[in-house]
């Protein structure tokens, strides 16, 4: 019997350039972003010019954590308590965390097969509840028809921010994941497209936005050492009414990034000849699904997702617990139960009245979807072997 031995949580080492920079960072004690000498930017500042130039923004905000960057940047947006924020059903706990952290109530949009939000909802949706605000999750990797998206927040005047977790990197047509709302987060935690083990990233082109977002983190009156930020008359008048959330992100975690941004685009391309590779074999297993991606869409393929439309509840369980047991960590969106990164929609109980709301698409779709990381610790070998592991998986439970 086939059995698979590497970690799927284990990802590439920092690469020396970031640990000599750590390294000069831990010898100073200057770890907090604000604590520089006299004419020393910082590498919170570095980095923060590197990505909006990467970004072609014009601002860019490093923050502790991609969910402390939604949040940011919603009441940043003005979304104020009980304002509704649009939102696809299928996305990661912190991004309806970071609406009901912000006071807002969220407002479910189906999904597609693709596992994009359904914009004839999301329409639907718009026109029934005036909402303002849509947070567009582009979960696991997965950006909708942006043409389309775009058309339904023009039509409603929708402020639209981006949750680019999964889509640093990617790109719609050759306009960048993130560029097409009002503001967009992005994730550096272990296990996305640049590593600090926490930490996340705004931009913004608005000077409001972006003044507000640098008061929420935490800038205790020093937002002149920000270099991409607004002029400071633009600080003035927000200083007094702003207050302090503490959502930094420190030189020390900037400088792990600074030298991972300069090979991001290798490092997408790599994560796509791997998931390229594993899409084929999976297309091959009878009883697997994988979505076709369009073609006007440049993904990062740092995970794979596929169905088992043929499979029962018990089945999916069986199914995951057969791949574990051989080695292959394959996780489930349908589970009624929250596990580790995954939930569905009716989990997140602190809205209360999700627990009763019916999105049977959605419904439909996570109930036998399967999820997969793909590190770049992995070889094409290894997706061969993991992939004959779930086709004798399928087979020996007649799931095709």
């Amino acid at each position: 019997m086939k059995k698979f031995t590497k970690d799927f949580t284990l990802q590439e080492p920092i690469p020396d350039e970031g640990i000599e920079l750590a390294l000069g960072v831990l010898k100073t004690g200057r770890i907090h972003r604000y604590n520089t000498m006299h004419g020393e930017r910082g590498y919170a500042a570095d980095l923060e010019e590197g990505f909006a130039d990467y970004m072609g923004a014009k601002y860019c905000l490093a923050c502790a954590s991609c969910g402390s960057a939604l949040y940011i940047a919603l009441k940043s947006l003005g979304v104020q308590n009980g304002d509704i924020v649009l939102c696809n059903a299928y996305t990661l706990a912190p991004v309806p965390g970071a609406i009901e952290n912000a006071g807002g109530k969220i407002e479910l949009v189906e999904i597609m097969d693709d596992y994009t939000i359904d914009i004839e909802d999301l329409d639907r949706k718009a026109e029934k509840t005036k909402a303002k605000f849509l947070l567009l999750s582009h979960m696991r990797g997965h950006m909708a028809n942006m043409d389309k998206v775009m058309e339904v927040v023009n039509k409603h005047n929708l402020i639209m921010l981006e949750d680019c977790a999964h889509t640093m990197g990617a790109n719609w047509n050759g306009k960048k994941s993130g560029t097409f709302g009002k503001a967009a987060c992005y994730s550096t935690q272990t296990y996305k497209h640049m590593n600090s083990g926490e930490g996340g990233l705004l931009i913004t082109d608005d000077d409001y936005v972006m003044a507000r977002a640098i008061m929420f983190s935490g800038s205790y009156m020093l937002y002149s050492a920000h270099t991409r930020r607004p002029a400071l008359e633009v600080f003035e008048k927000i200083k007094k009414i702003t207050p302090n959330y503490s959502s930094r992100m420190d030189n020390l975690r900037a400088s792990l990034l600074l030298p991972q941004l300069k090979n991001l685009d290798e490092q997408c391309r790599r994560w796509n000849v791997l998931f390229n590779h594993m899409a084929a074999r999976l297309d091959k297993i009878s009883g697997c699904v994988c979505p076709k991606r369009d073609n006007r869409e440049y993904y990062v393929g740092s995970s794979i997702q596929w169905n088992l439309p043929k499979a029962t509840y018990e089945q999916i369980q069986t199914f995951i617990n057969k791949c574990a047991e051989r080695g292959v960590s394959v996780k489930w969106f349908g589970n009624k139960e929250p596990n580790g990164f995954t939930s569905a929609y009716d989990s997140w109980q602190y809205f209360p009245y999700l627990s009763n709301l019916d999105l049977p698409h959605t419904k439909k779709v996570l109930a036998t979807m399967c999820d997969m990381r793909l590190p770049l610790t992995f070889t094409a070998e290894d997706c061969d072997l993991i992939a004959d592991i779930i086709e004798e998986v399928v087979n020996e439970m007649d799931l095709n």
